[in-house]
């Protein structure tokens, strides 16, 4: 679809994604993506067809993304309308409807519809901090994508481990303060974690974003990958960062 025949409402604008040929209609009104949805991106281990599902899915950067990578049926399915709405458009603007389908809906919820077990791996980028009296300083929209309004960490493990089938992957990326709660709720809801690495703004700095793969009924056994610097001692982005950004669309971090 031509970008002049998108429906574009008051404060939207299409961004291009990358060197990936691929377009996303963002807004400053609402919560847009930003480097931990891309590394996610990258992150996960996706299948080369069959079904994937990414919760929080926002306006549909992971999908959009993940096609670049695989050929399976890619579902995202997101609870503010505006968003799904935004998602659904940006999904028709790079004609990808026959690979993407956005739902509007709680990811607690889809089980009642989908069934247990039915997608082949899971993505999901989930608010990242509890709630507490800070959130409705925030609009609406920003505060439900920072803060647990609508699902906690543990419904979202919860719904990951309903929703993907057995031996299935769960990638997620979220706040290394929060590892350990993260990985004692994967194992109650069978998700075992078996690859993790640390994304460190500059070297000698401490963490701030953390990406976990997780099989579902898998047998304990983790990997800690090497760091993923972001920028170098030039305040650049590093090499590898510069290959996730404009290198190769294949492969996985």
């Amino acid at each position: 679809m031509n970008i002049e025949n998108i429906n574009l409402q008051d404060s939207e604008r299409v961004d291009d994604l990358l060197t990936h040929d691929l377009h996303i209609i963002q807004s400053d009104e609402v919560f847009s993506f930003s480097m931990d949805a891309v590394l996610l991106a990258r992150f996960a281990s996706v299948p080369p067809k069959g079904r994937i599902l990414d919760l929080c899915t926002g306006n549909g950067v992971i999908p959009l993304l993940l096609t670049s990578r695989t050929k399976a049926n890619i579902e995202g399915i997101e609870i503010q309308p505006r968003l799904a709405d935004m998602a659904r458009r940006s999904v028709e603007l790079n004609d990808l409807q026959e690979s993407i389908l956005i739902r509007e809906g709680d990811l607690r919820e889809l089980h009642l519809e989908m069934g247990h077990g039915v997608y082949d791996a899971i993505t999901v980028n989930p608010p990242y901090m509890p709630l507490n009296g800070s959130d409705m300083k925030l609009n609406s929209h920003h505060a439900l994508a920072r803060h647990e309004i609508n699902c906690t960490l543990e419904e979202v493990l919860q719904a990951c481990s309903r929703l993907v089938r057995p031996g299935g992957k769960v990638n997620m990326v979220h706040k290394p303060q929060r590892l350990g709660e993260l990985m004692t709720l994967m194992r109650t809801y069978r998700l075992e974690p078996k690859r993790i690495r640390f994304v460190h703004p500059r070297a000698h700095l401490e963490a701030n974003m953390v990406l976990i793969e997780a099989l579902r009924d898998g047998k304990p056994e983790v990997r800690i990958q090497p760091p993923l610097i972001v920028y170098n001692e030039q305040n650049e982005y590093c090499q590898e960062m510069l290959d996730i950004y404009y290198g190769s669309k294949e492969g996985e971090l």
